[in-house]
């Protein structure tokens, strides 16, 4: 079941249940909120970034999934970004009368990471500069490096946006994951907003 409103600052929301073999997640959000969330995906890093996500985005999110975590956090790590990308596509409609481009760079202690978003209709994810052996660090018990670029993916693919993610500066591997997740949200803020100086689509193509 999802809801939708195209217009920015009229409560556009969008919920979203998928189950398969090895997840069962559920998804809601409402584009114009004021970054509330609940959220529990079964891999508490995973929360933390997510809770973070919705908070710094003002975007509200309720986000709940189980999963074969007891194979790997993988799947359900995946299946939430599938999902988040769905609603986010959903929730923002045919995208009028928004800002369309955001961009943040944003500093968590020594790691600094930049995010530049277009909500273009075209999934291309452009990630780079994490130092070398990030993606094998086991972060919070649960949470592989390597998922941060895999979650991206997985939003921009769904959410079909663009995305440049780049890491500037960074040591500590909590720390690089957080920047990422922190600049994405700030960014997709700015790219949701309602530009009022914008009619209709923000495209020369009339269509995004």
């Amino acid at each position: 079941m999802t809801e939708n409103s195209s217009n920015p600052g009229q409560g556009r929301t969008a919920r979203l249940e998928r189950a398969t073999s090895e997840s069962s997640v559920m998804v809601e959000i409402n584009l114009d909120g004021t970054g509330v969330s609940n959220i529990d995906t079964s891999v508490p890093f995973y929360d933390h970034m997510l809770t973070a996500l919705s908070k710094h985005s003002l975007i509200d999110m309720t986000i709940k999934a189980t999963g074969d975590t007891h194979i790997d956090a993988h799947h359900t790590v995946e299946d939430v970004a599938i999902s988040l990308g769905e609603v986010l596509k959903e929730a923002l409609g045919n995208k009028a009368g928004i800002r369309r481009f955001g961009e943040a760079t944003v500093p968590l202690d020594e790691a600094l990471a930049n995010a530049v978003v277009d909500l273009s209709g075209r999934p291309y994810l452009v990630h780079g500069g994490e130092p070398a052996g990030q993606e094998y660090h086991l972060i919070g018990g649960h949470f592989t490096g390597s998922l941060t670029r895999h979650v991206f993916e997985a939003i921009t693919l769904h959410a079909q946006i663009c995305l440049h993610m780049t890491v500037i500066a960074g040591r500590d591997p909590h720390h690089i994951v957080e920047a990422q997740f922190k600049a994405f949200a700030r960014a997709l803020r700015s790219a949701v907003e309602a530009d009022p100086r914008v009619t209709g689509i923000p495209s020369t193509k009339g269509l995004l």
